[in-house]
């Protein structure tokens, strides 16, 4: 199967997607309004509401729901062979991501610009908005601890990353305060930036001396500091600056870092997808791997849904949707491009990371000789990615160790950006909960923010897996799939309830949601029985078991609700 086939077919669907079943959903299903006044005209208080320009709400959405997810899953759920993945991928993507992402981002801009958890109140009670928070503080807090610790990892895998990742911070606070101040376009600026951070990525990979290689300072792999080995020691170093950098990065206002910042993200995945797409047309690489593939360990269906979370459907997308791009969104209609789109963008990324993986190797069995078992796969799924993004890159004559290079810093630009809008969104769920609990000194900014860097990083200190030191997040990982799953399709119910009480087409959110909740469960259930319980893992038997109640509990509150009479609640913006 020629590469260039996977490509066009993709990109085709995708297009015509947005093209026109978004168009259909905004103009008749949710009737995007651009004379609705905005929560972010309406509470403009220039923190975290902030009227802003439709490309740059898109830069921040896409950036911040993006991370390493969307090449993560494809990469490692190749290991059933590529059909699956991009099916699963292309479809999923059109019609769920998209209605999912859109769905999330109307919704809370109906409502005061609040979270999905908070709306979850209105349209399923008080206790299932409890239920709902607890799923949600949990997959947040799983995101913080294993994000700290791959950003972590790829600084001490690619140390010629470091000064351009870090080049950027000044860079883009710099940017947030002329822009703000002059109110002119991001774009030339976020397109100087860009290039002084890619010039400064291939100085780096052609002069060691631009490494930050803290293993390399500490002796080497053999070397050890104040009783610590050389690489667990550059683990702790790197994930209490990335807390460091977080805590600061999640409480400034958005227009200071986080837009700027994500901006040039955006930039970057316009250029960098740009260049590995042409290199795809230009030599057009064979897919060497099998399109399906029969193995003993683990079944595809249904853990391929869980597998492939961002890039197909994510729950994860919801809480930035409602949390922070709602708050940013100055006309109604710019949902549809924020919303769907940035879905869309996370598909192009995912199916670029089926396409890098699957030509990355000679044969079929040398596919099949790296792809063993699926906790291989798991374990070298993003450098299968990254080296496989790299040999593309040498058909546009661009050398294989500059090209990782930068694939590198694309990578922990979009993870380092999923972390602090995670440390945000995650303020904002503490503050939740302590209105709801009366609890007012939990409520302030810092003190939200400290309790969830403080919780973030302890569980990333927890003795960990086989990764080593850090990898404390992994201990609850394995959760990761099912709970973001849970979430969306949850964020499906609720959007689904919401459209039928206004009398609309909720058709396109229930299929979508009946699908996605029927895998999910029935993966979890596989999972807690068949992997955790024989095998005496109780910490995930435990909160999974707990967690696998809440999500039934909240789908059969819903399913009561769902039944009664179609009225409006009052409490309900529509």
């Amino acid at each position: 199967m020629p590469g260039i086939g996977l490509a066009l077919i993709g990109m085709i669907v995708f297009a015509l997607g947005y093209r026109y079943y978004s168009k259909y959903i905004a103009e008749k299903v949710f009737r995007l309004d651009p004379n609705f006044q905005t929560p972010a005209e309406q509470y403009n208080d220039g923190v975290d509401f902030v009227p802003t320009k439709r490309s740059v709400v898109w830069a921040h959405h896409f950036t911040s729901v993006a991370g390493a997810a969307p090449i993560l899953g494809p990469a490692i759920a190749v290991y059933w062979g590529w059909l699956p993945a991009f099916i699963w991928v292309v479809l999923g993507t059109v019609f769920a991501a998209g209605v999912h992402d859109f769905g999330a981002l109307a919704l809370s801009v109906r409502n005061k610009g609040q979270s999905v958890g908070t709306i979850a109140n209105k349209l399923i009670g008080r206790r299932g908005k409890l239920l709902f928070l607890f799923i949600i503080l949990l997959l947040v807090v799983m995101v913080n601890a294993v994000f700290a610790w791959v950003v972590a990892n790829l600084f001490i895998s690619f140390p010629a990353s470091v000064i351009s990742i870090f080049i950027q911070i000044p860079i883009a606070l710099w940017i947030g305060v002329a822009i703000h101040k002059r109110q002119k376009s991001m774009l030339i600026p976020s397109i100087i930036a860009l290039a002084i951070m890619y010039g400064t990525a291939v100085l780096a990979a052609q002069f060691p001396i631009l490494q930050i290689d803290l293993v390399s300072y500490f002796g080497g792999e053999e070397g050890t500091v104040l009783g610590m080995g050389a690489v667990p020691m550059a683990f702790l170093i790197w994930i209490v600056v990335s807390f460091i950098y977080v805590y600061f990065a999640s409480t400034l206002p958005v227009w200071r870092l986080l837009q700027p910042r994500d901006y040039i993200n955006a930039q970057q995945f316009v250029v960098g997808l740009g260049l590995l797409y042409l290199a795809i047309f230009v030599t057009n690489p064979t897919v060497t791997a099998p399109a399906t593939r029969s193995v003993d360990d683990v079944s595809w269906f249904p853990l391929l849904f869980i597998t492939v979370a961002c890039g197909a459907i994510s729950g994860f997308h919801a809480l930035v949707a409602s949390g922070t791009s709602s708050k940013q969104i100055r006309r109604e209609p710019d949902s549809r491009m924020v919303g769907y789109l940035g879905a869309v963008g996370e598909g192009v990324l995912a199916l670029l990371s089926i396409i890098a993986v699957t030509t990355l190797f000679a044969s079929a069995d040398a596919f099949n000789q790296a792809y063993t078992s699926f906790n291989v796969a798991n374990e070298t799924g993003l450098n299968n990615f990254i080296a496989g993004a790299g040999q593309l890159a040498t058909g546009l004559m661009i050398p294989a160790h500059v090209a990782e290079t930068i694939v590198a810093v694309i990578v922990i630009s979009f993870a380092a950006t999923t972390l602090d809008t995670s440390v945000r969104l995650m303020r904002y769920i503490i503050a939740e909960l302590a209105t709801e609990y009366k609890v007012p000194t939990l409520t302030k900014k810092h003190v939200a923010t400290s309790i969830a860097v403080a919780s973030s990083m302890a569980l990333v200190m927890m003795p960990g897996d086989d990764r080593g030191f850090g990898s404390g997040g992994y201990l609850l990982w394995p959760l990761f799939g099912t709970q973001n799953q849970l979430l969306a399709g949850i964020t499906l119910l609720l959007i689904t309830i919401w459209l039928r009480k206004l009398g609309r087409n909720y058709f396109i959110t229930l299929i979508p949601m009946i699908f996605l909740l029927t895998m999910t469960l029935s993966a979890m259930f596989i999972q807690l029985t068949t992997e955790w319980l024989p095998s005496g893992e109780w910490l995930l038997f435990g909160i999974g078991s707990i967690v696998f109640v809440f999500a039934s509990w909240i789908c059969l509150e819903a399913i009561f609700i769902f039944k009664k009479k179609n009225d409006t609640n009052q409490d309900l913006d529509v």
